[in-house]
């Protein structure tokens, strides 16, 4: 199951407040260049869960 389009439209980058893109389950942040996990279709906004995109994407 996806997330919300209407959870997605509010959630933001706990770091820079920037927008999120929902992709592969997991929330992108192209500003910060992190990529935050959802699990069980919840959204894990913390930034030391987080991973940098580089390393997601090699992981892909």
């Amino acid at each position: 199951m996806a997330l919300k389009k209407e959870l997605l439209e509010i959630l933001v980058c706990p770091k820079c407040r920037g927008e999120l893109e929902y992709r592969d389950n997991v929330l992108i942040c192209h500003n910060c260049r992190l990529v935050y996990p959802v699990i069980d279709d919840i959204p894990v906004l913390l930034i030391d869960r987080a991973i940098p995109l580089e390393e997601w994407e090699r992981e892909k």
